[in-house]
């Protein structure tokens, strides 16, 4: 498998590092077959990997899609929607999902770290949609993941604009779930990691799979989905349970 997508597995956790540092990880299409050949292998294993960090190498996340690739996608009138396809199986994936974001986040990264379930940003994040400066509209899925996750206000102010928004600009706005100072990156996000692992792999993948269920349906048709009549426990809970109360226990 390609150098352009990386993985390393860490204490239950897969890291996808995207490889293109000379190019600020800039989306092409080998990248993104390469991306797919491993999202493909971790929805194979969810039993063994329960956390999945999406992040780029050299201090950034991704300047978005290339745009030496947009120009001759341009020129060929293509539609290159095999790259919808990977940011949908990513959005997917059985197991939770992060985006871990420092530096660049442009256009088609966004589009990308969107599709993760929870965004974690350093403080030097430059969030940016800028479709609408290179006369490009989002066919990806920011157009309905951006508005779903931080409003229709203010996705209109950042696709209108092109503005590009700090980490912390970020979390103010809901778009990412925390903002790290840079030199706490990545001590903040193992212990999000540690945090999310310790906890039963089962049910963090029965709760994704019923918030991708029941998104948008009102209440009463989410509750007669099938997802909401399991059996409610995990293979582990009682072995869990039962580490609750020996650690209750008051010594004799």
């Amino acid at each position: 498998m390609s150098d352009l997508v990386l993985r390393e597995n860490h204490g239950g956790a897969a890291i996808l590092t995207l490889n293109r540092p000379e190019k600020l990880n800039a989306l092409s299409k080998d990248l993104i077959e390469r991306l797919e050949e491993h999202v493909d292998a971790l929805a194979r294993e969810s039993k063994q990997i329960g956390l999945v960090i999406l992040r780029g190498a050299g201090g950034n996340f991704s300047s978005g899609h290339d745009m030496q690739e947009v120009l001759g996608q341009v020129k060929a009138h293509a539609k290159p929607h095999h790259y919808v396809d990977v940011i949908d199986k990513v959005a997917d994936l059985p197991q939770p999902v992060v985006s871990a974001v420092q530096g660049h986040c442009s256009t088609g990264a966004l589009e990308l770290a969107l599709a993760a379930d929870l965004i974690v940003a350093a403080a030097n994040a430059q969030f940016c949609d800028a479709y609408a400066r290179w006369g490009l509209t989002p066919i990806w899925g920011l157009s309905l993941r951006l508005p779903h996750r931080i409003g229709t206000a203010k996705a209109s102010e950042m696709m209108f604009t092109c503005r590009t928004y700090s980490g912390s600009e970020a979390y103010d706005m809901h778009l990412a779930n925390f903002c790290f100072a840079d030199q706490d990156f990545e001590a903040g996000l193992a212990a999000l990691a540690a945090d999310i692992l310790a906890n039963s792999w089962y049910s963090n993948q029965v709760n994704k799979r019923a918030l991708i269920a029941s998104d948008g349906l009102p209440l009463h048709e989410a509750h007669a989905l099938r997802i909401f009549k399991n059996e409610g426990l995990a293979p582990d809970a009682a072995q869990r349970v039962e580490r609750f109360f020996k650690r209750r226990k008051p010594s004799a």
